[in-house]
């Protein structure tokens, strides 16, 4: 797979306090990886550092050449008092065409909000645009931090089916944040569990056994996990139902 972005022994010390400690991984095209760990984990401090907006204290970041990256920030903070629908909104990531923003929000089927007043979207609605806001870079790479923060439990689902249909629709890779885990994992395909170092990496099946990340997350959590994965072996649409109904035919709750 094509190499994007290789990290070696990065670490970030701010004033006399270790935020990351020797963190070593890379990201490759069409890869979806997730970022999960406790508050205060440095995961924020990560994300900031692949974007180039934190300078490592020590080790090396490679990135390939004209790299695009989409971001989609945890949470958007707009002037209540300012007036603003989602085109004028969109228009504000750069010169990009009436048709260049309509085709954005079509690939994340909000095209019938163009005209919406942004303080009025709900949570899902919200990312959505966000979402869309970062595809008109045609990015190589998607960084989400806490994309479904904000969204109900079948928005979520929603809106993660959404994410990996335009890993292969971009052929993007997709760096994710997430506290979701019982949701997330059945769309990601490695897990990074940080605290404030890597303690763990791998296939979601293997992390949910690992030792550090039981050791952070319970056992409670890793049986919702393993219940949700083994009810979502089928795909959803956008609305959430799955495609093919033979599984919930036999019998099996969904949460």
């Amino acid at each position: 797979m094509t190499q994007l972005i290789q990290l070696d022994n990065i670490s970030v010390k701010i004033g006399n306090k270790n935020i990351l400690d020797n963190i070593s991984f890379s990201i490759h095209k069409r890869q979806i990886i997730t970022l999960i760990g406790p508050n205060g984990a440095g995961k924020s401090t990560l994300v900031k550092t692949i974007l180039g907006l934190q300078k490592p204290s020590h080790g090396n970041i490679k990135k390939s050449q004209k790299l695009r990256i989409g971001y989609v920030p945890q949470k958007l903070t707009l002037n209540d008092t300012l007036p603003l629908n989602v085109d004028r909104f969109m228009k504000l990531a750069g010169k990009f065409s009436t048709q260049e923003r309509l085709e954005a929000l079509k690939l994340v089927g909000a095209e019938h909000l163009k005209l919406a007043n942004m303080h009025s979207l709900s949570g899902g609605e919200n990312q959505r645009i966000l979402l869309a806001r970062a595809l008109l870079q045609r990015p190589d790479l998607l960084v989400l931090d806490e994309p479904a923060q904000g969204v109900d439990v079948q928005g979520q689902i929603e809106l993660y089916s959404l994410i990996e249909s335009l890993r292969h629709r971009f052929e993007c890779a997709i760096f994710m944040v997430s506290h979701d885990l019982h949701l997330v994992m059945a769309k990601t395909d490695e897990v990074i569990c940080l605290h404030r170092h890597i303690c763990c990496s791998g296939a979601p099946a293997a992390i949910t056994k690992h030792p550090s990340y039981l050791a952070l997350f319970g056992q409670q959590e890793r049986e919702q996990l393993a219940f949700y994965q083994h009810q979502h072996q089928h795909e959803h649409d956008l609305s959430g139902k799955p495609v093919d109904d033979s599984c919930c035919n036999q019998g099996h709750q969904h949460d």
